[in-house]
């Protein structure tokens, strides 16, 4: 299997309508959907679809047509994270409207082609199960800690500053964890 750590994106036009597709860390899905609503407002679709381990490490996925037809674009989307063999991952394609409607089999076309265009221009890695854990800082030792992660490559999930310092949530892999643990010492402590 295989995943990706950062965003990517591509789009493609097809009889005027453009598609835009993002591929994401899964963890990235719902701020990115907020963040492509507010920056696309003229667009008339935002199909998406998802690939991720549950806890007991089974696949669980999700497709949204949004307004398309039923099954001509999240179900394609999804096929293209499914023979990519993509994990933890999610595409959102924003459509524009070019003013010639595409049909079903256009539709699904369009959408697959706009999918593969972002898994294309991405930097795939192999698949590593990642842990999520929280710990606390001074707040003296934020920067050490953000800098910290990603020499490490471990994704600040979550940053909450309070009275005394900060309570961060993050994600990486168990060598990863291991590594940045060892680089912070005494800075930080596990909650």
């Amino acid at each position: 299997m295989k995943t990706v750590y950062s965003l990517y994106s591509d789009s493609i036009e097809v009889k005027g309508s453009k598609f835009i597709a993002h591929l994401m860390p899964i963890a990235m899905y719902e701020s990115e959907m907020a963040r492509l609503r507010l920056e696309h407002p003229k667009a008339v679709h935002w199909v998406s679809a998802s690939r991720s381990l549950n806890e007991f490490d089974q696949i669980v996925e999700s497709a949204h047509d949004d307004g398309e037809p039923k099954g001509t674009s999240g179900k394609p989307t999804l096929a293209v994270l499914q023979g990519h063999e993509l994990i933890n991952a999610a595409i959102i394609t924003v459509r524009y409207f070019g003013g010639t409607k595409l049909g079903p089999g256009g539709l699904v076309r369009a959408y697959a082609d706009s999918a593969n265009a972002a898994v294309g221009a991405a930097e795939l890695s192999e698949y590593e199960k990642t842990y999520r854990q929280t710990f606390a800082t001074e707040y003296k030792n934020v920067s050490i800690v953000e800098y910290e992660s990603t020499q490490k490559y471990i994704q600040i999930l979550s940053k909450i500053f309070g009275e005394t310092g900060a309570v961060f949530e993050i994600e990486g892999t168990g060598e990863n964890l291991e590594s940045f643990y060892n680089a912070l010492g005494r800075l930080i402590q596990k909650i």
